[in-house]
């Protein structure tokens, strides 16, 4: 990554937080997380280290549960994680029943 994009993306005040709380909001962070990472062509190490203030209440006491168990693991293991937490049969139930 050259110096000018990793100056960016370290600094950018956009990053999505994850509370786990709305009905999509798994899918709205690890979508944005995913557009951070091909943008900007950031590594992992970039964007896991930050989970710490991207994860917000509820999430943010998951996380550091999974972390302290798991240590640190890649975007592609963390996505996983808050898929299998958060896009479970009863939100895809409730999901299709809504539309």
């Amino acid at each position: 990554m050259g110096q000018a994009l990793l100056k960016e993306v370290t600094t950018l005040n956009e990053w999505p937080q994850f509370s786990g709380e709305g009905e999509y909001d798994h899918m709205e962070f690890t979508r944005g997380i995913d557009m951070i990472k091909k943008d900007f062509e950031s590594k992992d190490r970039l964007v896991t280290e930050r989970f710490n203030t991207l994860f917000i209440r509820s999430a943010h006491r998951w996380y550091m549960q999974l972390r302290q168990a798991h240590g640190h693991q890649s975007w592609t293991w963390w996505k996983t994680q808050i898929i299998n937490k958060w896009a479970n049969d009863s939100w895809r139930f409730k999901v299709e029943t809504a539309f």
